[in-house]
């Protein structure tokens, strides 16, 4: 209900600031890095499946967040699994910079406190409204949980994935590691995507092979993808999970 006395103070939403701070520039390692502690405890941008806020920072992110920052790594690499997927994705895009952390509500300091207007005596308490305004406020929330349960209805059905950063090494220094990557990458089954990749020196001149997948884990296990890597025999010695991390 509204209630006007006169003299009285109130603040109005003119003296508020709500800072959106956002992530900032996400080809940068500060806005990368506020994205991976951002994602610390969420798998997406915004609720509990995947949306066009992740459609939009994937796409400003633009490759594969390197792996010292596990949790936006993880995230980039499930979001590259909906690769085919993204335009249908629920949601409606925005500007990145409408995503992210938000700071807190501030009262701005040079702000005036605006006094109530003075208003007619037989509208200074209105306690109960219209029965015009009460049919109004049952119409508008008849029509949110008719939405409400229209969006849940077509909400996606969640699958279990898992992002896992595997170490391939090889017998000697000689092996040719662009060949191993091939091999590795030529593993392809239901459930299975292969993402970025690199060379790691180990020691001695030789170099191991790190590279990320993201998998179904009702399809695809640890122990398919070591059996399937170490049948390339003559080039792959060893196979070691390096991170394992739920999606």
């Amino acid at each position: 209900f509204r209630l006007y006395q006169g003299g009285h103070v109130f603040l109005s939403p003119d003296n508020l600031n709500f800072n959106k701070m956002g992530f900032g520039d996400l080809k940068s390692q500060s806005g990368l890095q506020t994205l991976n502690t951002f994602l610390e405890d969420r798998s997406y941008i915004d609720g509990y499946v995947p949306s066009q806020a992740d459609v939009a920072v994937f796409l400003a992110v633009g490759s594969s967040p390197p792996a010292t920052l596990p949790h936006a790594l993880r995230w980039f690499n499930n979001i590259t699994s909906y690769e085919s997927q993204k335009d249908s994705l629920p949601g409606v895009k925005q500007a990145v910079d409408a995503y992210g952390p938000s700071g807190p509500a501030v009262v701005s300091a040079n702000a005036t406190p605006k006094a109530a207007a003075p208003a007619d005596d037989d509208d200074d308490l209105d306690l109960f409204g219209s029965d015009e305004e009460d049919d109004e406020a049952k119409a508008i929330k008849a029509k949110r949980l008719a939405d409400y349960q229209a969006k849940k209805s077509k909400k996606p059905v969640l699958i279990a994935k898992s992002s896992i950063l595997l170490d391939v090494k090889p017998w000697e220094d000689t092996t040719d590691m662009d060949e191993i990557e091939k091999s590795v990458r030529s593993i392809k089954t239901d459930g299975l995507l292969w993402g970025a990749s690199k060379f790691v020196p180990v020691g001695y001149g030789i170099r191991k092979l790190q590279i990320c997948c993201v998998v179904e884990d009702d399809k695809v296990s640890t122990d398919f993808l070591e059996e399937e890597i170490t049948k390339f025999e003559e080039l792959v010695q060893s196979v070691d999970i390096a991170a394992f991390n739920k999606i």
